[in-house]
């Protein structure tokens, strides 16, 4: 079974190879490659996953070594897998997930030019992100890491065309690229500190290192971590990351890029375990980052960007709970699978009504959906109820286990922990149900469609004529029936997961478990959670649900502007990174032009001088050298005579 490892990653593979370069005769038939492959490879992940509980728990790790990649004297790097519970929990999440969307794909890209590259990017993400989770050392991830950046850049900036989306593509790789040089500086900390990059040697030997080492492994992992997760202070790329196609927009958020840095964490748990202050930053990027991206979502009219913001705020509750340790290790992951069904589920509605609406992503424009679109609104209320941590759904198990574990951190730190993580829940609650209200409530508040040529954020493919108005409708089959899979998942994975602790169990091997003391009993978090739950519906009620709501959004508090603005994340790396960037710049070309080329062309031009002069010498005349032969025999005879003299 441990050869078929390799074939996880391998037939997306084949399949964007087979796409991006078969050329335009696959136009026809190249949707269904991309698709084939990706189910190929959730089936391969399926059969692992049957044969992986068919082994006592030590037995289930499994792996492959394929060839020695770099054999360099002692550094020596394998491409080698590594299957175990944590890895195949993450195979079957993005293949699972992946196909849903790679169908869904279908019929949202039906008239795109572009649709075979597409889906070979499709794939290639894929099987980027299929990579990192199953490499078996570091260094390896890192090839899968930058894969993924790769895969997002081109999906992200799909659009080229759109200033904005190229922007965009620009950005996220840019902010990743900060990211992705701590992970970078981790690696080669781990190499000189441990002589190897593979998990096993690194994690076994922290215990023996010294905390400052580990520490600062740890922080550089985080920082690797933050660019990928979109996690404060590499949060910036998200909300642009939207110019894309709204499957990338569902793939990015839900099943793979986003996720991957709860994984790297997750994974290093011994390094964290080992430096209590790395740990700390942890749980404090996670507190911060999911109150933060809770605000924006609350002054966001945008469909897609109120959920990106919300996909942040969410990622934030999962890397408090990696910060948490042991207790929590298990909750983050949980929250992960269950935010992976929910949150795609959100985002593949979002992009139905997008397609009845004219491409209009503007909330305020919508309105009174719920009887046009009664599938969309079904499944997305679905997601909706799970996002909230609604009783009964996928996200009120593993929310609400993550807020329990925040209380058990103990001291002042867990009430600090435990009060954010309650603040967060009802500012979920009060955003999502806002987005419910806007889009399938309340009266009709239809605009005509925009003139493309003025307006060119209209996606191709979408008949659009200036001026018609919207005529909402349900999305095909091709659409609705990945968005029907994963309303089950929003709804039931939770509570199978809950079942006899079965998710904490079968993380247990990888992760660990321990349970945390919390001074408040489970029944006393839950019924605090519910209550906030409640209290951010009503508030959101009271303000959208029976008033009308205008088309054009008031001015607002300052504290409201600021969220529509992100909070100001890009004002701030404007200032504190961007321009100080520009002055360093300007300083060292004015540097380089007046003291480095200045040296260059002052020798070049001495040279050059000397060189005319000495040209007039050689003018031809023999009279004129006879002299020269004269006057240097005299000075040689002169200075001869002078010597001996002395």
């Amino acid at each position: 079974m441990e050869n078929l490892i390799g074939l996880l990653v391998a037939a997306p593979l084949l399949g964007a190879a087979v796409l991006l370069c078969g050329g335009r005769r696959l136009d026809r038939t190249g949707h269904w490659i991309g698709c084939a492959m990706a189910t190929v490879s959730f089936v391969i992940g399926a059969v692992l996953f049957a044969h992986m509980l068919g082994l006592g728990g030590e037995e289930r790790t499994l792996g492959q070594h394929l060839f020695s990649w770099i054999p360099v004297g002692g550094f020596q790097a394998d491409v080698a897998f590594r299957l175990d519970q944590l890895s195949m929990t993450f195979v079957l999440l993005i293949t699972g997930v992946g196909s849903l969307i790679h169908f869904y794909s279908i019929g949202y890209m039906e008239h795109d030019e572009r649709r075979r590259r597409f889906f070979g990017y499709l794939n290639l993400f894929l099987a980027a992100m299929l990579l990192l989770v199953l490499a078996d050392n570091y260094l390896l991830l890192y090839v899968g890491w930058e894969g993924v950046g790769l895969a997002s850049y081109l999906l992200i900036g799909f659009w080229q065309h759109k200033p904005s989306a190229a922007t965009a593509a620009k950005k996220a790789f840019l902010v990743n690229r900060v990211g992705d040089m701590g992970l970078s500086i981790a690696i080669m900390i781990m190499f000189v500190t441990f002589g190897t990059f593979a998990f096993e040697p690194v994690l076994a030997s922290v215990g023996a290192t010294g905390e400052g080492t580990v520490t600062a492994i740890g922080l550089m992992l985080l920082l690797g971590a933050c660019g990928k997760s979109a996690q404060v202070p590499l949060q910036s790329w998200l909300g642009d990351a939207m110019e894309g196609p709204t499957p990338v927009s569902a793939l990015i958020h839900a099943a793979t890029m986003v996720t991957a840095g709860v994984y790297l964490i997750t994974r290093s748990g011994a390094i964290f375990n080992a430096a209590p202050d790395a740990q700390l930053a942890v749980v404090t990027v996670g507190a911060v980052t999911l109150l933060f991206g809770a605000i924006v979502g609350c002054a966001k009219d945008d469909i897609k960007k109120a959920l990106a913001a919300s996909t942040m705020s969410q990622i934030g509750y999962m890397m408090l709970a990696a910060g948490l340790g042991p207790i929590g290790y298990a909750f983050a992951i949980m929250h992960l699978i269950t935010h992976g069904f929910f949150k795609a589920g959100l985002f593949l509605g979002a992009g139905s009504v997008m397609h009845g609406m004219n491409d209009e992503v503007d909330m305020r424009k919508y309105g009174a959906l719920r009887t046009y679109m009664p599938i969309t609104f079904v499944t997305f209320g679905l997601g909706y109820l799970a996002i909230i941590g609604f009783p009964g759904l996928s996200g009120f198990f593993s929310k609400d286990k993550i807020i329990e574990a925040a209380f058990a951190k103990g001291g002042t730190e867990g009430w600090i922990l435990g009060g954010a993580a309650l603040l967060g829940a009802a500012i979920t609650a009060y955003y999502m149900t806002r987005v419910m209200l806007l889009t399938f409530f309340g009266e009709k508040r239809w605009q005509p469609a925009p003139d493309p040529d003025k307006v060119p954020s209209v996606e191709p493919g979408i008949e659009v004529h200036p001026g018609e108005m919207p005529h909402p409708h349900e999305a095909p089959k091709s659409m609705t029936i990945p968005m029907i899979l994963l309303a089950f998942g929003s709804v039931f994975a939770g509570g199978l997961f809950s079942i006899n602790d079965a998710f904490v169990n079968w993380l247990k091997p990888v992760t660990e478990f321990e349970h945390g003391h919390s001074p408040l009993s489970a029944a006393t978090v839950t019924s605090a959670t519910v209550v906030v739950l409640l209290v951010g519906v009503a508030l959101a009620w009271a303000q959208y649900g029976r008033a009308p709501v205008p088309v054009t959004a008031p001015r607002g508090s300052l504290l409201t502007r600021a969220a529509r603005r992100d909070l100001l994340q890009d004002d701030f790396n404007h200032v504190a990174l961007v321009k100080p960037g520009e002055y360093l710049t300007r300083g060292l070309v004015y540097l380089d032009h007046s003291l480095v080329d200045g040296v260059v062309n002052g020798t070049a031009a001495s040279v050059g001088g000397l060189s005319g002069r000495l040209r007039k010498v050689q003018n031809g005349f023999a009279r004129s050298y006879a002299v020269s032969m004269f006057g240097g025999a005299a000075v040689l005879i002169a200075a001869t005579l002078l010597v001996r003299a002395v």
